[in-house]
């Protein structure tokens, strides 16, 4: 810009142009010692920061997830930085390592595989032992599946609960729900990560707590060639997913939480509960949760009541 229309644009804005200069400083500035949890694209490059690739370049040394995917995006942005492995299985014993380095005051950039670090990735454990030693840690945004999921999903983005991944197993995977369920309030978003060859059990695990009213977005391969958002009930959405051969692709599920005191609170409870096994296909002992739910009490004090009314009969 030249002198002359540069001091136009400073009388004009001068707000944003002393903002323009800032970033411009900031730009050209040495990158300041510390540890920098850098967002990386979930699928489309496009979505790469200005600021990561500068922190990247900058760097003395990046901690990946796996250096062989991490180092794909390098050479698709000519970044020739030095890559060290962090991940799950060996973040603890990394840890002394590149704290020592960052005391002597490097400058270490950590990224996952896609997404931002520490987010169902590495990364929590090193920041928090960063922390612990007085060493700055920058955090550098970019592309999370969760937050890109929730707020094109239709669901309520005011109150959300991230949750992960659930367990793999059924019954645990069942208890989780069900502990989520009591704990958060209606109309709260609940958002998992799941993988694609246990959607359709989670589904019927969500159905079985919540009932068949209860909304879910599934959110698949988010911003790559085949993104796609599935909305609806339970059984609407596993409907679809059933009719293909195979679900593909990373997967971001979304739960509109539900009132667990929702449903018939008087009348017969054989009669709920024959209905629930019959227009729900639950099991008895699952029918006999949901009712507990419903109705504030617990499982026992429900199967005694039933006891009761058959001995009537």
């Amino acid at each position: 810009m030249v002198p002359d229309a540069e001091q136009d644009f400073a009388l004009r804005d001068p707000d944003v142009y002393r903002r323009r200069k800032h970033t411009m400083a900031e730009a050209d500035a040495p990158l300041a010692p510390g540890l920098y949890l850098v967002g990386t694209p979930i699928g489309n490059l496009e979505d790469m920061t200005l600021r990561a690739l500068r922190v990247l370049r900058s760097a003395d040394r990046i901690a990946c997830e796996d250096t062989r995917q991490t180092q794909k995006l390098l050479n698709h942005f000519g970044i020739t930085t030095s890559t060290i492995s962090c991940h799950e299985h060996n973040e603890h014993e990394r840890i002394p390592e590149l704290v020592s380095a960052l005391k002597q005051g490097a400058r270490i950039a950590v990224v996952s595989d896609a997404g931002m670090p520490g987010i169902s990735d590495p990364g929590m454990r090193l920041a928090a032992a960063v922390l612990r030693e007085g060493i700055t840690v920058y955090p550098i945004p970019g592309a999370n599946a969760a937050l890109s999921a929730l707020v094109a999903s239709g669901l309520n983005t005011e109150r959300f609960f991230f949750a992960g991944f659930p367990p793999a197993k059924s019954g645990a995977r069942r208890a989780e729900l069900e502990r989520l369920a009591a704990a958060v309030e209606a109309g709260t978003t609940l958002i998992f990560y799941e993988a694609p060859h246990r959607i359709l059990e989670t589904l019927s695990d969500i159905e079985a707590v919540w009932g068949t009213e209860c909304r879910v977005v599934v959110a698949r391969e988010l911003t790559k060639m085949h993104e796609e958002f599935l909305r609806g009930n339970v059984p609407e959405v596993k409907r679809i997913l059933q009719e293909r051969v195979r679900v593909r692709g990373e997967i971001t599920l979304l739960v509109e939480a539900r009132s667990l005191n929702e449903g018939p609170q008087t009348g017969s409870l054989s009669e709920r509960l024959s209905a629930l096994v019959k227009a729900e296909n639950l099991e008895e002992k699952d029918a006999l949760k949901r009712i507990a739910r419903e109705r504030g009490i617990s499982k026992s004090d429900v199967y005694r009541e039933l006891l009761r009314e058959r001995s009537k009969r």
